[in-house]
């Protein structure tokens, strides 16, 4: 063999013997992934629309329930429970404003069964060598916005999400290591409590 040939035949050999290269992370795999997060924990960076940055802790707890708490000067909460969202802005005493969780992108991850796979859900799925990124919508609420979720793989780990409105105004969580399996009181999902706490506080 010819020290040319004996090259190829080490690429080749190298080649085999190297790990596969990461792929995209198919929509079943992202689904089951999803449905066996049943409680965690991280902390979250947000990005909002106009260029703004807040942090915080956001907990979930599958299905239906979220909660995001904002660390000071930022005086905000979230809290997703009872099929409904609640947005508590600490600069106004009206209350929080309150929208139906199936109205908002966010109830694609928090429904009780994902399943990505489902007709007109999935409006992009692409991987761009680092990470598993899907654009998806409610197919049957459209309008309502989409949320735009990015997953590393080995294991499979949601980083980041994206919710763009109806408006076409974008909100961009990063997030952090997951803690999962995290033991969650129902309170914290719990609009009323969280409207009888800050009512006492004030």
């Amino acid at each position: 063999m010819t020290p040319l040939r004996m090259t190829f035949a080490a690429l080749a050999l190298m080649a085999t013997a190297l790990p596969a290269q990461a792929e995209k992370i198919s929509l079943n795999a992202i689904s089951n992934y999803l449905n066996g997060l049943t409680t965690a924990k991280s902390q979250f960076t947000q990005i909002n629309d106009d260029g703004t940055i807040s942090t915080g802790t956001i907990y979930l707890k599958r299905p239906g329930r979220a909660r995001f708490e904002y660390n000071p000067p930022m005086d905000a909460l979230v809290v997703a429970g009872g099929s409904q969202v609640a947005i508590f802005d600490g600069k106004s005493n009206a209350g929080p404003q309150q929208y139906p969780l199936k109205r908002t992108p966010l109830n694609l991850i928090l429904a009780r069964d994902v399943n990505l796979s489902q007709a007109n859900m999935v409006v992009g799925h692409n991987y761009d060598g680092t990470a598993t990124t899907v654009v998806a919508q409610d197919p049957e609420n459209p309008e309502v916005g989409t949320i735009e979720l990015k997953f590393t793989a080995n294991p499979t780990e949601l980083r980041q999400w994206i919710i763009t409105d109806n408006a076409g105004s974008k909100t961009t969580v990063l997030l952090g290591e997951f803690e999962k399996g995290v033991p969650l009181g129902s309170s914290l999902f719990s609009i009323t409590a969280a409207i009888n706490k800050r009512g006492a506080r004030d």
